[in-house]
């Protein structure tokens, strides 16, 4: 029992590298912290994990607990349990950090019910509560028509935060921590499924989630050709085509460009949408981007309560020449 009051972050690997969404859960790890005077403690587990756990030091942690064993190289959810089940026995934090990814979703859940405790899931942000000294959290809730407050209880209170909704801070390369090699028996037995095959999807360009720029089209636009010229304006600007989930389920692009609810969080720092009404379910995913700029026919659309700028037209008139002005800027 080290450490009643810590708070533990269960990290992430992406391409090798601690993933952007284990960055943001130690900056909010930090912020409590702060609150509760405490330490921030991450586990990672995996197979080569190289220059990982100074990575996560760099971005907030204290304590890296890492397992690094070839049965991790695949995520098997059981095997992933058992060990950050004996973690948390030995590190006994009072606070989880779970992510609402693939793996957040599967994990979170299942470490909630073997610690007795509840799930915070979906969360937007996360503080301590005032009157009970506990972790409270705010999630969208109806479709994201409101937000609602929930307060943890128990003696551990687990939390799932949502991609993109908690800024990540700075790397300090000079920050110091402490990397523990957990020791651990993996039994491989234990798990009940196995990894038949991964297909990984083909994506050229910028990730739509990690881009800068974003340039979203929506019903308003009639069709799958119209995002060829975003795609163009896209590609001038160095961003990525994003688009509601109204053109995505009318199959004019793939899933993958889905921005709101259901779809993927961005935060950047320029988002322009074409025919996209501003749906409060689409607003949910785009609701930190820094300036928005609409284009729609209908005045009275949604989007325009949230757009800096904002354009009340046809977008057939107004995009071609909007592309070639944007051209004759970054174009020599």
């Amino acid at each position: 029992m080290e450490n009643t009051n810590g708070i533990l972050v269960i990290g992430e690997i992406s391409d090798g590298k601690l993933a952007s969404v284990s960055r943001e859960a130690l900056a909010c790890a930090r912020n409590l912290a702060k609150q509760t005077q405490s330490i921030v403690g991450i586990s990672i587990l995996g197979n080569n994990l190289g220059t990982t756990p100074t990575e996560a030091i760099e971005y907030g942690a204290d304590k890296v607990y890492i397992v690094d064993d070839s049965v991790l190289e695949d995520f098997q959810v059981e095997i992933h349990l058992s060990i950050l089940e004996n973690i948390i026995m030995d590190y006994n934090p009072k606070i989880i950090i779970s992510t609402k990814t693939s793996i957040g979703r599967d994990l979170a859940p299942r470490l909630a019910f073997r610690l007795g405790t509840g799930l915070m899931q979906d969360c937007t942000d996360l503080w301590i509560d005032s009157d009970s000294g506990t972790l409270a959290g705010s999630r969208p809730v109806f479709g994201g028509n409101f937000i609602a407050t929930i307060v943890g209880m128990g003696s551990i209170q687990v939390a799932a935060i949502r991609e993109k909704v908690i800024e990540e801070l700075e790397p300090d390369t000079k920050r110091k921590g402490e990397i523990i090699n957990y020791p651990t028996k993996i039994k491989p037995s234990v798990a009940k499924t196995r990894l038949i095959s991964r297909v990984k999807e083909k994506f050229e360009g910028i990730k739509l989630e990690e881009a800068t720029i974003v340039v979203g089209g929506g019903r308003g636009l009639g069709g799958p050709e119209p995002f060829r010229q975003l795609e163009v304006l896209a590609d001038l600007l160095g961003g990525a085509v994003g688009a509601s989930r109204a053109a995505c389920d009318h199959g004019w692009i793939s899933a993958a460009h889905q921005v709101g609810l259901t779809g993927k969080t961005i935060t950047p720092n320029l988002y322009i949408t074409i025919g996209i009404s501003g749906a409060i379910q689409h607003m949910a995913g785009c609701n930190r981007s820094k300036v928005i700029v609409a284009i729609d026919n209908d005045k009275r659309a949604n989007i325009f309560d949230s757009a800096r700028y904002g354009v009340v037209g046809d977008w057939n008139t107004i995009l071609p020449g909007f592309i070639e002005e944007v051209r004759k800027l970054v174009e020599p």
